[in-house]
């Protein structure tokens, strides 16, 4: 089920799915610990007698945000009861403190009493083994912890109206025992104060109303490592009053929307609105130590029994160059600097890691066919090295580059420079991008040249000029082995993968690929150079899902949450990230507005099937376009950012020179200059 809301701080991370049932709680990092272990904490509303949980399927049930803010703003209807609810939610943006706010209207001409359960599956650490769940007298408040993970759960009506008005704490998982959730149903909790082991607690928050009268209450769970930190942020909520933290959250989340914003030109407000809230999507994905999770939907353990919870350098790379591309530098230089602490003394990244820099989990093999093999996926090393000039050229600084220069970009420079097949000149073979086969891959060929390039800018810049001769020559040999061995002539385009043989041939991939995009993408190649134009072309025609919904697939009979095996119809499920990619092509070779008009409809389409919280998964159903996979996925928001940041790109360069009166390219201008320069040098 897709987390239609997320909401976190960089430490403190809360999903809500469709249901509005609170589903993920990690802390301390984003990612790391799920505290929910993925299990539901329900919420239901007793009024007059009748109960209902949120997971009635009579509810309707709005899901959206506040505008420009991570607050959300859930509208709750039920027609079994005569009250209309609007729910507020956030993470404090600086405290470990979610709130709700809850805004109650009668729908009755009888005065109403209304009492509201919420319910908490904590599985701290992420297991359910040895927690203890109590009620404190002295605070009228409910604690849940183990080791140092401590949760305070309170509420009020107002700042002299505080505690809790029922409680009761329990078992569950075991024994026949469900949990004190059903305790809830006939509107009275037992009020059993204490449980150990694997343990549950449900709480109530009452309101009377009058006659179509309106009332409010709030309600908060405070997070620390221990006991004197959630106390201490339970009085300051009560200090303060609750209130004061959701509108202090709301403005800081503005205020960060706003920062470099764009002028939009003539975009459509729902493209706009996707861009701005898919700012504040990819910012919930943030750690505060720097990493970049991939997605923290805990559902897809259900298919591997691993999650995407994970940094991958590679997805945290193209992140982050969509939040230089926003001018977003904090976030963009955080992760940068943690990827400093995970290079490899020999220059590379592995796999993924854990966003507390630990190693993560790994499918990649260190022996394979009877020798050692490098579990790498070397695009991931040329996509930092990418992000790290990118981010010098748009903010020149200097002194963050500094440190970084001799243990990052040097030593993963010569790492690429030096990992290829000298017979070829390309990468020697690695994993690639979609982590199911080894080969050279025209993705990974492209990501391993603009890191190269971007190596050997960084070392033109500190005046090493051998040094930047060193990676250009490589870069320049890539390139010549791409012209060789990745274009096909027989088949009149650029090949996904090759694979050297030990006979000293190669076998190739026919296999169409949206990943040769990466040719283009990275600066290898222009999105004009007439062998990209055939292989876009061939690409986008084999690939175009031909249903209603439309999209393009990753390639061709993708068989990874496969919905139809009529290839030829669906050649895969659609992806955003790949469906985006052809709309950068087309921005690219644009040389006017009407050209543009493709790329516009991708952006539309890509609006049109966001959840309405704005919220983007990884793939969606070639049927009904639901969302499929993690939702969201933290790559698909920001290939949105890049490419509306292109688009407008393009637009302000389709200007006339004041000079000249023909239209202005800087950019793909200046691009294919240093090519050609680069070319003839090493020739």
């Amino acid at each position: 089920m897709p987390r239609d809301l997320p909401l976190s701080n960089g430490s403190l991370l809360i999903n809500f799915d469709a249901s509005y049932r609170l589903r993920d709680l990690y802390f301390p990092h984003v990612g790391k610990e799920n505290h929910s272990d993925g299990h539901p904490f329900r919420f239901g509303v007793w009024v007059n007698g009748t109960f209902r949980w949120i997971d009635d399927p009579k509810w309707r049930r709005e899901l959206v945000y506040e505008r420009d803010t991570l607050v959300t703003k859930v509208s709750l209807k039920h027609p079994d009861l005569p009250i209309a609810v609007v729910s507020y939610d956030a993470v404090d943006f600086h405290e470990n403190l979610y709130l709700r706010r809850l805004s109650v209207t009668s729908e009755s001409s009888q005065p109403l009493e209304v009492r509201f359960f919420f319910h908490h599956d904590f599985h701290i650490y992420g297991n359910d083994v040895g927690d203890t769940a109590y009620y404190e007298p002295q605070r009228k408040v409910v604690f849940h912890y183990k080791d140092r993970r401590w949760f305070l759960i309170n509420g009020c009506r107002d700042s002299n109206d505080h505690g809790l008005d029922q409680f009761a704490t329990g078992q569950k998982e075991r024994a026949g025992f469900e949990g004190t959730w059903r305790d809830a149903e006939d509107g009275l909790l037992s009020g059993n104060p204490i449980a150990q082991g694997s343990v549950d607690s449900t709480i109530a928050l009452h309101l009377k109303l009058e006659p179509s009268g309106f009332g409010e209450l709030f309600y908060w769970i405070a997070v620390a490592e221990d006991f004197e930190g959630v106390t201490d942020i339970n009085r300051r909520v009560l200090d303060r009053g609750p209130a004061s933290y959701l509108d202090r959250t709301g403005h800081y989340w503005r205020l960060w929307a706003d920062h470099d914003c764009p002028e939009f030109d003539d975009l459509p407000h729902p493209v706009i609105d996707l861009y701005r809230r898919s700012l504040l999507i990819l910012r919930t994905q943030m750690d505060v130590d720097g990493g970049i999770l991939a997605a923290n939907d805990f559902d897809i353990t259900q298919f591997s029994r691993d999650t995407y919870s994970y940094v991958w350098p590679r997805d945290g790379a193209l992140v982050t160059l969509a939040m230089i591309m926003a001018g977003h530098s904090a976030t963009a230089r955080d992760f940068l600097t943690f990827c400093q602490r995970l290079l490899t003394r020999e220059g590379y990244y592995l796999h993924k890691y854990n966003p507390d820099g630990s190693l993560a989990s790994s499918w990649h093999p260190w022996y394979a066919n009877g020798r050692r093999e490098l579990p790498i996926q070397e695009d991931e090393t040329g996509l930092v090295l990418w992000a790290l000039w990118s981010f010098f050229e748009h903010f020149g600084e200097v002194e963050f580059i500094k440190p970084l220069y001799r243990d990052l970009i040097v030593r993963a420079g010569s790492f690429l420079a030096s990992y290829r097949d000298p017979r070829t000149g390309l990468p020697q073979p690695s994993w690639d991008l979609w982590e199911e086969r080894r080969g050279i891959h025209a993705w990974t060929v492209g990501c391993v040249y603009a890191g190269l390039v971007g190596a050997a800018a960084f070392a033109e810049a500190f005046g090493e000029i051998e040094l930047r001769d060193q990676f250009m020559q490589a870069a320049a040999e890539i390139k010549a082995g791409a012209d060789q061995y990745l274009w096909q002539e027989s088949a009149g385009r650029f090949v996904r993968r090759i694979m050297p043989r030990d006979d000293g041939g190669f076998e190739v991939d026919w296999t169409y690929d949206s990943s040769v995009a990466g040719l283009f993408l990275t600066g290898m190649y222009s999105a004009n150079d007439p062998r990209i134009v055939k292989t876009m072309e061939s690409t986008r025609d084999r690939l175009s899902i031909k249903t209603d919904i439309g999209g393009m697939a990753r390639y061709e009979n993708d068989y990874y949450q496969q919905v139809s095996h009529d290839v030829a119809k669906i050649p895969g499920n659609p992806w955003f990230v790949c469906t985006l990619w052809l709309a950068r092509w087309y921005i690219a070779r644009a040389n006017s507005k009407d050209e543009l008009e493709p790329a516009l409809k991708i952006l539309i389409w890509v609006a049109e099937r966001a959840l309405p919280s704005g919220v983007l998964a990884e793939q969606v159903n070639p049927y009904d376009g639901t969302p499929l996979s993690v939702s969201p996925l933290t790559w698909s928001h920001g290939e949105l950012v890049k490419t509306v940041a292109e688009y407008l790109d393009k637009i302000s360069h389709l200007d006339k020179c004041p000079a000249c009166g023909s239209p202005l390219f800087l950019r793909e201008r200046h691009r294919v200059q240093v090519l050609r320069q680069m070319d003839a040098a090493m020739s």
